[in-house]
């Protein structure tokens, strides 16, 4: 079965660093975009950063953009999200995702992924 499985989340204060995980079963990661998702009640949801398919070239918004990293490891078939710097607008349910098939938009605009997790709860408060 093609899935993907997030874990890592959990109540951080400001300032503090939490990482996040993705591990891939079913597929290879190698072989697709992966994607960061995040989605906070009222909000719309949001890309966080995304590795492409090729060249591992990574993305990031402005929001996020010097606070957070993707990373790949390979033999583990699993990514990285590592956020540092949390603030509480960072507080949100986190999404990985995965692409394997060509897209007309973005890798930081979910339509187009394939395969999601079931998020993981990621908390910024004092």
């Amino acid at each position: 079965q093609v899935q993907v499985v997030e874990s890592g989340g959990g109540l951080v204060q400001p300032g503090g660093s939490l990482r996040l995980s993705c591990a891939a079963s079913g597929f290879t990661l190698d072989g697709a975009s992966i994607g960061w998702f995040r989605q906070a009640p009222g909000r719309e949801r949001e890309g966080v950063s995304c590795i492409s398919r090729s060249g591992g070239v990574t993305y990031y918004p402005e929001s996020v953009k010097g606070r957070f990293t993707i990373s790949r490891d390979s033999a583990k078939n699993t990514v990285y999200l590592q956020m540092n710097s949390l603030k509480p607008e960072d507080t949100a349910v986190y999404y990985c995702a995965a692409r394997a098939r060509y897209s007309v938009y973005g890798c930081l605009d979910s339509r187009g992924y394939d395969y999601w997790g079931q998020g993981t709860q990621v908390t910024v408060s004092s």
